[in-house]
C-alpha cells in the first residue's frame, strides 16, 4: 500500500481539518472533470482512497499501525508559533491563532477564541487577514465546528460570507453543493427555536439575499411569517405569507 499521507500531501500527525483541506485541494487539481486529462484518473482514485482511509478513525488507526513506521518523519523542535500568537492581542494575531488552533487539533480553543473576539470586538473579521481561498477553506471548517457546538448563528454567518465569495468568483466548484446543503440544513433545522426571534429574523433576511432558489425562499418567508405572527406583527406576517405564495412553492 502507498503512503496515504504522502498522496494527500499531509504529515502523519495531520488533523482531520488538514486532511479535508488537502483532499479538496487535490480534487480541484486532479479530478478528471476539472483537469480535462483522462490520464489523471488513476491518480485521482488514489487520492479518493487515501482520503477514505485517513478520514475514518478506525481505518486510519489500522493504516498507522501497519505502515506509519515506514513513513514516520522526525519532528524538529522549532520556534513555537502558537506561543508567539498567544502573547499578542492585535486582531491579526488573534485571527491567525483561531485558524492555527483549528488546523492543529485544538478545535475547542479555536471556537472559544472566535466567540471571545466576536463578543469583545464588534469589528473583528477573520477574512480580513487571510487570502480569499484560505478564508473560504478554513471558514467552512470553522463553521462545522461552530455548528457542532450549537453556535448556529455564527456558523451560518461564516457560510454566508463563503457563499457570497463563491458567487463573485468560483473557487469551491465541486464542493459548493456541500456548502449550500450545509447552509440550508442550518436554516431548516437549527434557527427557529434555538436562537431568539430577533436573531432568527436577521438570519432569514440574510438568507434571502443568497439566491438559494424559489423553494428555499418560500420556506424562509414562511418561517419569518410564523415569527412575526408570534411577536404580534400580523401585518408583516401576512406580507411574508403572501410573498411565499406568490413565489408559487407550497410548503
Amino acid at each position: 500500500m502507498e503512503d496515504c499521507y504522502e498522496i494527500l500531501g499531509v504529515k502523519p500527525g495531520a488533523t482531520i481539518a488538514e486532511i479535508r483541506r488537502a483532499y479538496r485541494e487535490k480534487v480541484k487539481i486532479y479530478h478528471p472533470d476539472v483537469s480535462g486529462d483522462e490520464g489523471t484518473a488513476e491518480h485521482f482514485k488514489k487520492i479518493v482512497r487515501a482520503y477514505e482511509i485517513l478520514s475514518d478513525q478506525k481505518s486510519r488507526s489500522i493504516f498507522d499501525s501497519s505502515f506509519a513506521s515506514h513513513f514516520r518523519r522526525r519532528k524538529v523542535k522549532s520556534w513555537d508559533y502558537r506561543e508567539w500568537l498567544l502573547a499578542r492581542e492585535d486582531d491579526e494575531s488573534r485571527a491567525k491563532l483561531i485558524f492555527f488552533d483549528l488546523l492543529h487539533g485544538r478545535e475547542d480553543d479555536a471556537v472559544k477564541e472566535f466567540k471571545r473576539m466576536q463578543t469583545e470586538r464588534s469589528k473583528f473579521s477573520l477574512k480580513h487577514w487571510f487570502t480569499r481561498e484560505n478564508f473560504m477553506d478554513y471558514g467552512f471548517i470553522l463553521s462545522e465546528e461552530l455548528h457542532l457546538r450549537g453556535e448556529y448563528f455564527d456558523a451560518f454567518c461564516l457560510l454566508e460570507q463563503i457563499i457570497k465569495m463563491e458567487y463573485t468568483y468560483e473557487y469551491f466548484r465541486l464542493f459548493f453543493p456541500e456548502v449550500l446543503a450545509f447552509a440550508k440544513n442550518i436554516l431548516h433545522n437549527y434557527i427557529e427555536g434555538t436562537i431568539n426571534d430577533e436573531l432568527a429574523l436577521d438570519t432569514y433576511e440574510r438568507a434571502l439575499e443568497l439566491n438559494l432558489g424559489d423553494a428555499e425562499d418560500a420556506f424562509i418567508l414562511r418561517k419569518m411569517a410564523i415569527i412575526y405572527k408570534r411577536i404580534g406583527d400580523e401585518r408583516t406576517a401576512q406580507i411574508c405569507f403572501e410573498e411565499a405564495d406568490r413565489i408559487g412553492v407550497k410548503k
